[in-house]
C-alpha cells in the first residue's frame, strides 16, 4: 500500500503514506497529496522539474516537501504524477517531478497547506508510516 485517506475531519484531509525507507515514503506522500490535488491517472508525465528541498530534521524535510508542491501548483500552475527521489538525507533532498500543466477538467481539492496536526513519521515493521493533514 502507498497511502490512504484517513476520515477524521471534516475541514480537512488526512492521509497516511507509507514507505520501505525515506525514499519510497517521501515519493509516496507526495502522490498522496496530488491525488487530493487532482486527478493523478489523468496526468500525463509530459515535463519534468528537478526540486530541490531542505530541513532541519526528517519530518521538516518532508513538511517543506509537501509545501513545495503545494507551491509548484499554485504559482506554476502544473500538476506532478510521478516523483523519483535523486537523492535524500535527514536535512536535504533532490527530486525530479514529472507531470503537466495544471487544467481544472482534471483537477481535485484545492489544498492550502499543510497543517502540523497529528503531522508525523514513524517506524513501522515494514519499514515507514508518514501522517499528514492538508487544510483545505
Amino acid at each position: 500500500m502507498k497511502f490512504r485517506f484517513v476520515k477524521d475531519l471534516t475541514s480537512d484531509v488526512v492521509f497516511e503514506a507509507f514507505g520501505k525507507d525515506n525514499k519510497e515514503l517521501f515519493e509516496n506522500a507526495g502522490l498522496a497529496l496530488m491525488s487530493v490535488i487532482c486527478q493523478v491517472d489523468k496526468i500525463a508525465p509530459l515535463l519534468s522539474k528537478d526540486v530541490e528541498v531542505e530541513g532541519e530534521n526528517e519530518k521538516d524535510l518532508l513538511f517543506n516537501w509537501l509545501q513545495k508542491l503545494i507551491e509548484m501548483v499554485d504559482i506554476e500552475n502544473v500538476f506532478f504524477s510521478k516523483f523519483e527521489i535523486k537523492k535524500i538525507s535527514g536535512k536535504h533532498m533532490i527530486v525530479k517531478c514529472f507531470g503537466e500543466g495544471s487544467d481544472p477538467s482534471r483537477g481535485g481539492t484545492l489544498v492550502k497547506a499543510v497543517t502540523y496536526y497529528k503531522f508525523n513519521i514513524e517506524k513501522t515493521n515494514d519499514g515507514f508510516k508518514a501522517t499528514v493533514s492538508l487544510d483545505i
